[in-house]
């Protein structure tokens, strides 16, 4: 039994420090150790002796400002976690191991009218499919993440009311999918972890604050403070698509009118293209045309735009985040609704918040959601659970995947 303050209690909190800067940055050399940690080198290097000779970290040759350095990452066989993203339309599972790799990601339709309880059927058969692709060990499995497209009420854990997903109001699909799998599952607003995947993998690196705006079949935003996922105490904070901009204007599925969704999400502005573009059309053709030239979606895809920049302008009055990231099929519209966005932001925000922001598209396409999960995923794994179990109270440990 440790006494606090003991040798083998200041050794143990030390294996926890190493292995939660590794483990939350994939990999690190030796010296990117000694200053997250704060530990001196020599105490460094005898701990990753330790984890390696136990098996619990990686040590490969590397180079660091031009000089030779040993670069550290979490044992690849130490540990699964699985990424779940719900969407409109779709439903995608990522499994990775932690080292930070990819080891298979699979996604098929969803039909949007499926109730919360055959989603997760799907879902459950999709993650053993993968599991059995690849071969692991499903004993290893140490969580699971899981995106939804609507609030997540942080004490119950409940699905807020969803037109996006009407069958899924009133779910608990964290309780739900930790009953039928037997291992952790953390849920967060799809949002929220588009924003935690771009600030891992995507344009979000090295930045520690930023919004990630998802425009899709709705609008929503993930809001980083200071490093970390800002989800305000009910778990609600975010919603940029409810920001009304005209008390005349639509009504929303919130109940309220002309909020920023009725003028920017698909549902909405679709139907402007339709009669001239074909029942058929999606928001990805629409950016798909625009770039080829299309007036007509050339010019919706500049109103929206401009919208959105209204409610980046709000959002740059009241948190001034130095970089905001768009993401959704959007996104790939590029500079067509970027500089609409610029152009808005410019006109509405103050001036000095406006001038230090950088407006970028997200890097991760479709996938930002699910490797959000597997981030979500991995940041909720114990440091102290992945050392428990070896001759050396040091045991397996990991990060989620991207290769």
């Amino acid at each position: 039994m440790e006494t606090p303050g003991s040798q083998s209690s200041l050794h143990r909190a030390n294996l926890e420090r190493v292995v939660r800067a590794v483990r939350l940055a994939g990999s690190l050399t030796q010296a990117e150790i000694a200053r997250t940690t704060g530990l001196s080198a020599a105490t460094v290097s005898n701990i990753v002796r330790e984890l390696k000779e136990h098996g619990t970290v990686e040590v490969t040759p590397t180079s660091a400002g031009g000089r030779r350095a040993r670069n550290v990452s979490l044992s690849g066989d130490a540990g699964i976690v699985v990424g779940v993203d719900f969407g409109h339309t779709h439903l995608r599972v990522a499994l990775g191991n932690l080292a930070h790799q990819v080891l298979a990601e699979e996604a098929e339709p969803l039909d949007v009218d499926s109730s919360a309880a055959q989603g997760l059927d799907r879902a459950e058969r999709l993650i053993g499919r993968l599991v059995d692709a690849t071969g692991v060990d499903r004993s290893k499995i140490a969580g699971v993440g899981v995106g939804v497209p609507g609030p997540i009420d942080v004490e119950s854990g409940t699905l807020g009311s969803t037109a996006i997903l009407p069958g899924w109001g009133g779910a608990r699909p964290a309780e739900e999918l930790r009953g039928r799998l037997g291992v952790p599952v953390h849920v967060d607003n799809d949002a929220n972890l588009g924003a935690l995947g771009e600030l891992v993998w995507g344009s979000g690196r090295g930045v520690r604050d930023l919004a990630y705006i998802k425009v899709a079949s709705g609008v929503g935003a993930g809001l980083v403070i200071n490093g970390a996922i800002y989800r305000g105490p009910g778990g609600t904070a975010g919603e940029i698509g409810h920001i009304t901009l005209d008390e005349s204007g639509p009504v929303c599925r919130c109940g309220n009118r002309g909020c920023l969704e009725t003028f920017a999400s698909a549902r909405y502005v679709l139907p402007l293209l339709r009669p001239s573009h074909g029942d058929d059309l999606t928001m990805e053709d629409v950016v798909r045309l625009a770039r080829d030239g299309d007036a007509g979606c050339r010019r919706v895809i500049a109103d929206v735009g401009r919208h959105i920049g209204s409610g980046v302008a709000s959002l740059c009055n009241l948190l001034n985040p130095s970089r905001v990231v768009l993401g959704g099929d959007l996104a790939e519209a590029g500079e067509l609704v970027l500089g609409p966005i610029r152009e808005s932001v410019g006109r509405y925000a103050i001036p000095s918040a406006a001038r230090r922001l950088a407006l970028l598209p997200g890097a991760l396409g479709g996938r930002a959601e699910v490797l959000g999960a597997l981030a979500l995923a991995l940041g909720e794994v114990g440091d102290s659970t992945l050392l428990d179990g070896t001759a050396a109270g040091t045991a397996s440990a990991g990060a989620p995947a991207l290769t």
